[in-house]
């Protein structure tokens, strides 16, 4: 989606005091990136859902029948779906073990780009530029967008993605000063500094729910936020189809079905946005509660009320919170409540 309900390109700068400090690209971890990486690791860096979103996205924004494709910073896995169909896919790293075990690589090249940021790739020779979850780690973003700049073709793409997990130790000091608003300014900034690029966009993905099976599953935390800048370089064709814009996460169903649901939540007690069974909650047994009734609750936690209401809360400056919706029957009204993970409420269901 583009980032247009707020207004990513206002005018607080806020944020550019963080990066304009002294220190904002050093990092706690000063040793040679080269030892540190050294170390396999052979695991994704996401959980299963955030990584679907991430493939979908790549295979969403790519216009070009069978593009060159650069994963900078490579592991294990480029992400790209498997309909993408590339003429080539060179990935970018330090560890060797790790890029060889990419199955998509057609080539790749073992580089500190922190140490040499001169990408060894002639100008432009890819369509695609893919950074997933490593932007935090790189000490001179400048100069390597100014690289990717000319190692694109002309209407080649840049696509930056990045969530909440990092290597702390080696991730520059500012961006863990930053807010995700603030993180997505400085993507657009680096972009905007090397001015080959068009005006960048922004992508969101929140609150799909976090796959049992994930080691981080017991948090009560929904799925790894995905956030994504991306940009063209200038100078392609006026004839070029332009990239689509990704959807935001919506409803499947219409509007007059949810209505239709809603006059019936009195005696079915099914969610009007989800169609699954709403639990009693013993909301009595709360001390704090000024209720004198139970009410209520939708738990099911791939709700479409609930998904949304991540982003729609992020969106009024309440970035880890979403909401339930709940049903009062002595009311007969629907409301929702505010929630901060997905656990708290299940503790007190009557059924």
């Amino acid at each position: 989606m583009a980032y247009e309900e707020k207004d990513i390109y206002a005018d607080d700068t806020s944020y550019k005091d963080i990066i304009e400090r002294p220190d904002a690209f050093s990092r706690e971890d000063e040793s040679d990136d080269a030892e540190f990486y050294k170390r396999d690791r052979m695991i994704q860096h996401l959980d299963s859902n955030a990584l679907e979103t991430v493939e979908k996205l790549i295979g969403h924004l790519t216009i070009e029948d069978r593009p060159a494709v650069l994963d900078l910073m490579a592991s294990i896995d480029s992400h790209l779906p498997e309909d993408l169909n590339p003429s080539r896919v060179v990935g970018l790293g330090l560890n060797e073990n790790e890029i060889k075990a990419n199955p998509i690589l057609d080539d790749y090249v073992i580089q500190d780009i922190n140490k040499n940021p001169k990408l060894p790739f002639e100008d432009e020779s890819f369509d695609i530029v893919i950074n997933t979850v490593s932007i935090q780690y790189i000490i001179r973003p400048k100069e390597i967008f100014k690289e990717i700049s000319r190692i694109l073709k002309p209407g080649g793409m840049h696509l930056v993605i990045f969530s909440n997990r990092t290597f702390a130790p080696k991730a520059v000091k500012s961006w863990e000063l930053l807010t995700f608003d603030e993180r997505i300014k400085v993507v657009i900034d680096y972009f905007q500094h090397t001015d080959k690029f068009e005006n960048p966009e922004v992508f969101i993905s929140m609150g799909q729910p976090r796959p049992e099976d994930d080691k981080y599953a017991f948090t009560g935390f929904p799925s790894d936020p995905i956030f994504a800048v991306y940009a063209d370089k200038k100078g392609a064709d006026s004839s070029r189809a332009k990239r689509p814009r990704p959807q935001e996460y919506r409803d499947d169903l219409e509007p007059e079905i949810i209505k239709k649901r809603k006059a019936r939540i009195s005696e079915t007690h099914e969610c009007p946005y989800c169609g699954q069974k709403m639990r009693l909650w013993g909301i009595t047994d709360n001390p704090m509660s000024t209720w004198d009734h139970d009410i209520y609750v939708c738990v099911t936690d791939s709700c479409p009320y609930l998904v949304r209401g991540w982003k729609v809360m992020y969106d009024q400056g309440n970035p880890s919170i979403s909401y339930r919706l709940t049903y009062d029957p002595k009311s007969d009204t629907i409301s929702p409540i505010p929630v901060p993970n997905l656990a708290v409420i299940k503790d007190s269901l009557r059924d």
